[in-house]
């Protein structure tokens, strides 16, 4: 596998879960993968492709998807083609033919194509030596999920018609909802499920208010000059707007959208992916068939409908692994719009669905907790928060002593009988004179109790405490206040609260780190890798991404085997194009009297095959779990390591989820019994505040996922 992974793709190592999910297909087992944008989903059945007979059919929803990544593919010596309507009819035979030869190791069909009446290509596929089935997107295939596709629906008939092949799903975003329809209509009840961690730690996640967007916009923009970037809009006319605004003020920008016609939005998308325009300013209908790995940043000028979506869409930033950014800007304004295209005429349950994640997209962009916790556990994976990368955890708040503000709030909530919304709840604390008060509304003692304060501060406020779980938002089809089972702790003062202090939005200058590689090296890098794209009529980033060309000039290579040793230099790459990037290092290390660093770049460290695939531990993780053992005591074993309580915790809940030890160790039957009926209250993939909420005090957040761990297991 390794041998393949460097030879093909120029890489010396797997990221996590990639090597077991590759053996997985290799035994001809199915698999179920979810795993970030840009994780590295398209690996894992690459791989297994070229190590078995046969040819590999991937199923992908979008013509531009696929010329995509068999254009990448080939740049690797890989044979491979897709089979669309894009194609000449000769163009389609010339496929075929090879199909038919043995020669493609990957072919790449849309749905539709695969199962077109008349079951030409099925039929096709029965003479063919076939080695897997990969399915792409395949979140589209659930009506629960945010990007629903009708034409997947019949995709459980590969199951049936060849039964011993083995079928890899993926996606990067699928609730638990969306999980189980994609089991049960792909016919994957036998599969293996990875779930790869959620965190995208090299993208910062900022929101900001959307007053004056446009000017804030621009200040953000000076922060990225010539960086290629998406900018997403809820409507076609705020694209041509904005794209035309952008031009006005110098920067390289266009427009894309579904109305366009087709040849104008080819040639924007084909302009940005070969780096010829800088920003693409775009409803939601670009970008699903973009791989580029250089995109620096992805600003939402409106509110995205869903996390999912949201977190697909700022997932285009970043797929080299470099610092990128995730910029939103929000208004309560956007959510009244939303809520009128999102509602589905007959459909009751799907329009509840749809309006509850909106409501969570809503608590996500006015929660003033971590920004990368609130999304990984939207995901169901725990995060402790403090990420140090996303604008709560980088701002200095002043706290304040909010007891009092509590107690008023959830004294309204109290007097409204737990019936109406934050803006109704807002509006009778500050005595609002509407007409929309009911008048015996106005009678009630806590009616203008908070008139002190200011609409903004109090719906800042309330956030602020359905965060720390002494108020919920109901998830119905009215998103109401609620009380918890912490409220009346603070309503009869056995309990404090603190909020952090409001504050008007500043506008603020992005600021960015100074990177260790030098930077008139890396801009004639890029001039010689944008004229092999040209020559070669592919993307710039098909032919080496940004992160290869800046180790490049971090390490100056100025021999031709060092090449190697830079991170995306296969042998192919290396032979195809390892000269020219040589003799630009050479040339402008003599012009700069710069030597090379190469001997600074650690070796990669190989990993000794090993037929055991099962999930291996950090060996701090298994000390934890022997002394745990030993003592049986989760606080003796913290004292022993002189490590925090929750870490130890930590150790001993991955174990859980292998099986080597019981969820019954570390939670009293009678506390397990509470989690588990508060859990089937709300699902196991809601935030954990949202389920502590429901339990007593002595229930611990570290019980909590101790619970959720065994749910996964299964």
């Amino acid at each position: 596998m390794l041998n393949t992974l460097k030879k093909y793709f120029g890489y010396d190592s797997f990221r996590p879960m990639q090597e077991e999910i590759i053996s997985t297909i290799i035994d001809s087992k199915d698999a179920l993968v979810l795993m970030p944008t840009g994780g590295g989903k398209s690996l894992c059945y690459q791989i297994p492709a070229l190590m078995m007979e046969g040819t590999a059919i991937v199923i992908s929803p979008l013509i531009a998807l696929m010329k995509d990544q068999v254009d990448a593919l080939r740049l690797n010596g890989i044979k491979a083609a897709y089979f669309n309507s894009s194609l000449t009819n000769s163009e389609k035979s010339a496929v075929v033919n090879a199909l038919q030869a043995g020669e493609l190791k990957l072919l790449y069909l849309s749905p539709e194509r695969l199962l077109a009446e008349g079951g030409y290509f099925m039929n096709l596929l029965k003479k063919t030596k076939i080695s897997l089935f990969a399915i792409d997107e395949a979140h589209c295939i659930s009506q629960w999920g945010h990007d629903f596709r009708p034409e997947y629906s019949a995709l459980g008939r590969i199951k049936q018609e060849f039964p011993g092949k083995p079928l890899i799903a993926l996606t990067a975003t699928a609730d638990g909802r969306t999980k189980e329809d994609i089991i049960q209509k792909l016919e994957l009840t036998k599969a293996k499920k990875f779930v790869s961690s959620f965190n995208r730690a090299n993208i910062k996640y900022t929101i900001y208010p959307k007053q004056d967007s446009r000017k804030k916009l621009l200040q953000l923009l000076k922060g990225f000059k010539d960086e290629s970037g998406i900018i997403y809009t809820l409507s076609r006319k705020s694209t041509e707007r904005i794209s035309e605004y952008l031009i006005e003020q110098g920067y390289n920008a266009k427009a894309y959208h579904a109305g366009l016609p087709q040849n104008i939005k080819s040639q924007h998308q084909d302009e940005f992916i070969k780096d010829k325009v800088d920003i693409i300013v775009a409803t939601i209908a670009f970008g699903m068939g973009i791989d580029k790995s250089n995109v620096r940043f992805v600003i939402h000028m409106d509110l995205p409908k869903n996390i999912e979506g949201y977190y697909q869409e700022t997932g285009r930033a970043g797929r080299d692994g470099l610092d990128s950014e995730a910029i939103l800007f929000f208004s309560r304004g956007d959510v009244m719009q939303l809520k009128g295209f999102i509602e589905i005429e007959d459909n009751e349950e799907q329009s509840a669905v749809l309006l509850q994640k909106l409501d969570k997209m809503v608590r996500y962009c006015e929660s003033v907790v971590c920004r990368r916790k609130y999304l990984l556990e939207y995901f169901g994976e725990s995060h402790e928060g403090n990420c140090g990368n996303c604008d709560v955890c980088l701002t200095d708040y002043e706290m304040i002593d909010g007891t009092v503000l509590g107690q008023k709030a959830l004294s309204a909530v109290v007097r409204l009988k737990e019936s109406f919304g934050t803006g109704y709840v807002i509006d009778f604390l500050r005595g609002s004179k509407s007409a929309k008060i009911k008048d015996w509304h106005k009678e009630l003692p806590t009616y203008g109790v908070g008139s002190d304060l200011s609409k903004k501060e109090w719906s800042h406020y309330i956030q602020h405490i359905v965060d720390q779980a002494y108020l919920k938002i109901d998830t119905g089809k009215f998103p109401l206040l609620k009380l918890t089972n912490k409220s009346m702790l603070l309503l009869k003062g056995k309990d404090s609260l603190e909020l952090i202090k409001y504050k008007s939005p500043l506008e603020e200058e992005v600021s960015y780190e100074v990177i260790s590689y030098d930077q008139g090296l890396f801009a004639a890098l890029k001039t010689v890798r944008k004229e092999l794209a040209e020559e070669y009529n592919v993307a710039p980033y098909l032919i080496f991404s940004d992160k290869t060309l800046q180790e490049l000039a971090q390490y100056i290579p100025l021999e031709y085997n060092d090449l190697g040793r830079i991170s995306g230099f296969g042998a192919i790459k290396l032979k195809s194009y390892g000269m020219p990037f040589l003799e630009c290092i050479q040339a402008y290390a003599i012009e700069h009297g710069l030597e090379t660093k190469i001997t600074e770049k650690a070796m990669p460290k190989r990993k000794k095959q090993s037929q055991d695939t099962t999930l291996k531990r950090t060996d701090s993780a298994r000390e934890s779990l022997d002394l745990f053992k030993q003592y049986n005591d989760i606080a003796e074993v913290g004292e022993l390591r002189n490590l925090k309580l929750s870490t130890i915790e930590g150790h001993l809940i991955a174990f859980i989820e292998t099986g080597e030890l019981s969820v019954n160790d570390l939670v009293e039957t009678s506390k397990k019994q509470k989690i588990e009926e508060a859990i089937k209250s709300v699902g196991p993939n809601e935030r954990l505040s949202l389920i502590k909420s429901k339990l007593p005090e002595d229930v611990s957040y570290g019980e909590i996922k101790a619970v959720i761990a065994s749910y996964k297991r299964g």
